[in-house]
């Protein structure tokens, strides 16, 4: 963009200018995971929750992938494959698979390794998604294949590859909106769950009212 390779033909050989190899590349991808980072580090600061800490720790696994990927085109071919691919496979697939559990255990409160899911009666809006539990294993399944999918583009592997990275950015995509409408579903039940507890705790006599009431007491 700098050097006004935008929508045209020479975008495709952006690499003669920017190159495969900039550092700036790294940089830029990790920027977003270490805003996030300090961001839950503060969380944790004023609130004193371990999860916030634990949340920092998923943000952090994306650092190794990142950072890894870019050494390829800074080491030998063969410390490559020999050392540094199986490290970057690992990190890989820590970050992915603590990303998911923390979608579905965390975000979602989906868990399936500890409970069968619950579904309360469909209203008439939702009908068509809420309470239907294939819904809920779709996008279960969904959610770690594209969490997996999305690692992996982060790797160096892809970027010469313009049709693919555009394809798994805009399944990123897809897995993103899933992401929030289940958040955000998730947050409506316990908002629900606990007006209702407070309406039900507000509608029971307080101890006052029972001790006070003639028909506990017997002349």
């Amino acid at each position: 963009m700098v050097h006004r390779q935008v929508a045209t033909i020479a975008w495709f050989e952006a690499d003669s200018i920017c190159g495969s190899h900039s550092v700036a590349i790294p940089l830029v991808l990790v920027l977003p995971y270490l805003c996030r980072f300090f961001q839950c580090l503060r969380q944790y600061k004023d609130t004193k929750e371990k999860t916030c800490l634990l949340n920092a720790l998923k943000y952090s696994t994306a650092v190794p992938v990142i950072f890894l990927s870019a050494l390829k085109y800074h080491v030998f071919p063969d410390a490559w494959t020999s050392f540094y691919r199986p490290l970057w496979l690992i990190s890989s697939v820590v970050n992915s698979l603590y990303s998911f559990y923390w979608d579905i255990n965390r975000d979602w409160d989906l868990s399936i390794l500890t409970r069968i899911f619950m579904f309360k009666n469909p209203s008439v809006l939702t009908n068509l998604l809420y309470g239907r539990s294939w819904v809920y294993y779709w996008v279960l399944g969904s959610n770690l294949v594209l969490r997996c999918t999305w690692t992996y583009k982060l790797s160096a592997h892809l970027r010469h590859n313009y049709l693919t990275v555009f394809a798994i950015t805009a399944l990123e995509m897809v897995r993103r909106f899933q992401w929030v409408f289940f958040r955000v579903e998730n947050e409506w039940n316990k908002m629900t769950a606990k007006q209702n507890f407070e309406m039900s705790s507000d509608m029971l006599p307080s101890e006052g009212d029972r001790l006070l009431d003639s028909n506990s007491h017997k002349v």
